[in-house]
């Protein structure tokens, strides 16, 4: 079964990420903050995609990513960026970040489903 970690602030939207991707036979992580997924990254198994919010109190889901591929074992890792960050200059420094994919919310959940199998298939 395929690991997904989830790092988002807002409950609803864990619950909903969560709800879809366990539905389809993943295995949720769930984070509510950049430091916590950081020290969950480095205490566990690597997991198969990461999807990440931008705004979140504290570290910004930007600065994770940017230490996430600073990191040899997690340069392969795709991350998706799921936020309501909408502007093109946002995904552009998203992708300059390491981004392997960018959904704005609010998201259809088919959206979702289908960019997570197109990077972890």
């Amino acid at each position: 079964m395929k690991t997904v970690l989830v790092v988002e602030d807002g409950h609803a939207e864990q619950q909903l990420i969560s709800s879809l991707l366990s539905r389809s036979g993943f295995t949720v992580i769930l984070q509510a903050n950049a430091e916590d997924a950081w020290q969950w990254l480095s205490n566990n198994i690597t997991p198969n995609l990461i999807v990440l919010d931008v705004i979140m109190p504290g570290q910004s889901g930007l600065e994770l990513c940017r230490t996430i591929r600073n990191q040899d074992k997690f340069k392969q890792v795709p991350i998706i960026f799921c936020t309501s960050k909408d502007q093109d200059y946002d995904k552009f420094w998203a992708m300059r970040q390491g981004g392997n994919a960018y959904l704005t919310k609010p998201f259809a959940p088919k959206q979702l489903l289908d960019t997570v199998y197109q990077h972890v298939n």
